[in-house]
């Protein structure tokens, strides 16, 4: 019998052309972050990690991963993200937060992360609206369900905010930028990890007290 704590790993990762720009350093930290998570599955073997991905833009959401062992997490490529057209947030997040809920309304010992990868607000949804998915996170956050915002080019936390998201983050699009928002990302998740297993809140306070004094710097 599997007596490992699960935990469901949902990245949701913005496709939209104003994302071309940072294209080449969005590929690089996300195969970091892939690392990251295979590792914090190694360094905590009694957490069970699940990974779903999905990335979009005003074209298409794509499921690459679809609640699969971290195992089958692989790097991305330049094949694999095309950045391009609009930016519909809303209909990303009602669709893989839905798909996921599916899979873990029966579950009991669980935790679920969900990382918003995005460089602008919503401009194309058509099935959700910001009322809808705050309403969703507010309901899901009830379920051990953590949510986090990383942003650039908008008003970051007020967004995040406006959709009940208390964890958040903003990066500038240039290298150095971005490297200290991975850099940032990898010490936080394997800070989650340790929570789950201290048992302690988790919805809160995602990012650590020294990455939050890095949100005070928007230059």
């Amino acid at each position: 019998m599997n007596n490992k704590h699960k935990v469901y790993n949902l990245i949701v990762l913005d496709e939209s052309g104003s994302m071309y720009s940072i294209k080449e350093m969005v590929i690089s930290g996300f195969n970091e972050v892939v690392q990251t998570v295979k590792g914090v599955a190694k360094e905590f073997p009694e957490q069970e990690h699940y990974i779903s991905f999905i990335s979009f833009n005003s074209l298409k959401i794509k499921t690459h991963l679809d609640c699969e062992l971290i195992s089958k997490l692989n790097e991305i490529n330049g094949e694999g993200y095309r950045p391009n057209s609009g930016t519909p947030l809303f209909d990303a997040m009602g669709y893989s937060i839905n798909s996921l809920r599916e899979k873990t309304d029966h579950e009991k010992d669980y935790n679920v992360l969900v990382t918003i990868l995005t460089d602008g607000m919503e401009n194309a949804s058509k099935e959700y609206n910001r009322q809808a998915i705050k309403a969703l996170v507010d309901e899901m956050e009830k379920k051990n369900w953590t949510f986090t915002y990383i942003g650039a080019d908008h008003g970051v936390e007020e967004f995040a905010v406006s959709i009940s998201i208390k964890n958040s983050i903003r990066f500038q699009k240039n290298k150095e930028g971005m490297d200290r928002m991975f850099e940032r990302e990898k010490k936080s998740r394997l800070n989650y990890s340790k929570r789950i297993r201290e048992k302690t809140n988790t919805t809160e306070n995602f990012y650590s007290d020294d990455d939050l004094k890095d949100k005070k710097d928007k230059n």
